[in-house]
């Protein structure tokens, strides 16, 4: 077991308070590691250490050159420590390890990429009347809070650091509670990677305490938040006390539509990655897979036999392909999800104990992947967002019943289908209401393209130019060049 610190202003440091917590290998139930027990003391340190950085430290004035700089050395470090960097985020989490690889690469890669963008951030001139000229610049918006949950430790952390360094921002990341440890981790990447003391501070504990006293603390410029519908609402409430900027990416409850033309087998793959991957603790899941009714039967038969050879085991074993939920607390809510579904629709599999997990496992969090069918629409279990590997199987008849049951959603983050007709893909594009839209695929997401959602799931975008956006203001600048006074009071 190995214990870890907060990482502020540039040195590693324990809770103010001295407590700690356990953060725990969801494959065993077993303690992986002590980290610190944060409260609001230990969110006002940091913050303070953060606007000592912005404010008279010099770092908004840091080159774009030199940020972009320092932003390549972390990536190169994330690399050099790629294999342990995937260990403790699969040991934490239970994502299988080659998903944990996947994620370590993209962090690299989503670094390198800010780190390219630093030099890029820039305004325009604008034609105005008269003997003048107006431009705009876009500077740092100042000290951001980075609030991350526990589904990607690692990649949804670096998605916000590595733009709020490339902008000139200070920073304050909040892991969420049962995954700290990753990022506490990075933390020694940003120490010797030449970022300046109080740039980045890293924080554990839970969000009723350090989440709550980012959103409320006055020195606080920014928070960008990714998780719950329901917290992102309480942010908007603290956060208006001091009007706040505010990004969140929230929940969905994302339509997977396939229609009697896709190809049949590249479907029945799609439809089974798009909502059991990560264990379904994925904010984009597929998890209602509209399939059009001359395939209806044929396709949900086919999934169910796949889905049977779905393997589950603790994620650190290559062959695993489905590792074990988070927590307790997130176990006890799918399984009360699938005794909802049994009331709701058929049950064509899951919902059992899972047997025949290694020796060591049996206190671990896992459930089986379960597909429901004949769902209706209405149901719970087609309507909240579940957070784990349940799948709702709804028929429709035609395009127009598609769009109607795809859209009849309070969320609105992600959305993907299925089709070899052109045409047809061309006007779902237009009709269906998400931020993201995948076509013949599902759950890619790109560095280079935005992030974010429509409705419930959001406002603001992350990744991309976009993402780099979220962490700037603009400052519109006007020169007047006639050297005429402009006597107005003659």
């Amino acid at each position: 077991m190995e214990t870890w610190k907060n990482y502020i202003d540039g040195k590693f440091a324990d809770a103010a308070s001295g407590r700690t917590y356990d953060a725990l290998n969801p494959a065993t139930g077993e303690v992986l590691a002590k980290v610190p027990q944060s409260d609001a003391p230990d969110v006002d340190r940091a913050v303070k250490a953060a606007r000592r950085a912005f404010d008279t430290g010099g770092w908004p004035e840091t080159s774009a050159r030199e940020r972009g700089r320092i932003l390549f050395r972390i990536a190169a470090w994330v690399r050099a420590n790629a294999e342990r960097l995937a260990t403790l985020e699969t040991l934490n989490n239970g994502k299988p390890l080659a998903e944990a690889e996947g994620d370590v690469a993209d962090a690299a890669f989503c670094f390198e990429y800010y780190g390219g963008l630093a030099t890029k951030i820039h305004g325009e001139v604008l034609a105005v009347p008269g003997k003048a000229f107006a431009m705009t610049l876009r500077e740092p918006v100042g000290v951001a809070g980075l609030i991350v949950p526990w589904n990607y430790p690692i990649m949804m952390a670096v998605q916000k650091v590595a733009p709020a360094i490339a902008a000139g921002c200070a920073s304050i990341l909040k892991p969420a509670r049962p995954t700290p440890v990753t990022m506490l981790e990075m933390a020694k990447g940003f120490a010797e990677c030449g970022l300046p003391p109080g740039v980045v501070n890293v924080l554990s504990g839970p969000g009723s305490s350090i989440g709550s006293a980012l959103v409320k603390h006055p020195g606080v410029d920014k928070i960008s938040f990714t998780g719950s519908g329901d917290v992102g609402r309480e942010i908007m409430r603290e956060g208006a006390a001091t009007l706040k900027r505010v990004s969140l990416e929230l929940g969905g409850k994302s339509p997977n539509i396939f229609f009697a033309d896709a190809d049949f087998e590249a479907a029945v793959e799609g439809a089974l990655f798009g909502v059991f991957i990560n264990q379904g603790e994925v904010c984009s899941a597929g998890s209602r897979v509209l399939i059009q009714r001359p395939i209806y039967r044929k396709m949900l038969d086919a999934m169910v036999e796949k889905a049977k050879k779905i393997r589950l085991g603790p994620g650190i074993d290559r062959e695993t392909k489905m590792g074990p939920l988070v927590n307790q607390e997130q176990y006890d809510k799918v399984l009360s999800y699938i005794e909802i579904g049994r009331k709701e629709a058929k049950l064509a599999l899951g919902g059992s104990p899972v047997s025949g997990l290694p020796k060591g496992c049996e206190k671990g969090f896992f459930v089986t992947p379960a597909i429901f069918y004949d769902v209706d629409n209405a149901a719970r279990i087609a309507r909240e967002e579940i957070f784990g590997p349940v799948m709702s199987v709804i028929p429709f008849d035609d395009e127009e019943d598609a769009y109607r049951i795809a859209n009849d959603t309070p969320f609105g983050l992600a959305a993907a289908l299925w089709s070899r007709d052109h045409f047809k893909v061309m006007r779902a594009i237009k009709r269906l209401r998400a931020g993201i839209v995948w076509v013949n695929h599902m759950q890619p997401a790109m560095v280079e393209a935005p992030w974010g959602g429509f409705k419930q799931s959001g406002f603001g975008r992350e990744l991309g130019t976009y993402g780099l956006d979220e962490f700037t203001e603009v400052k519109q600048v006007y020169m007047n060049l006639d050297e005429k006074p402009i006597g107005w009071y003659k």
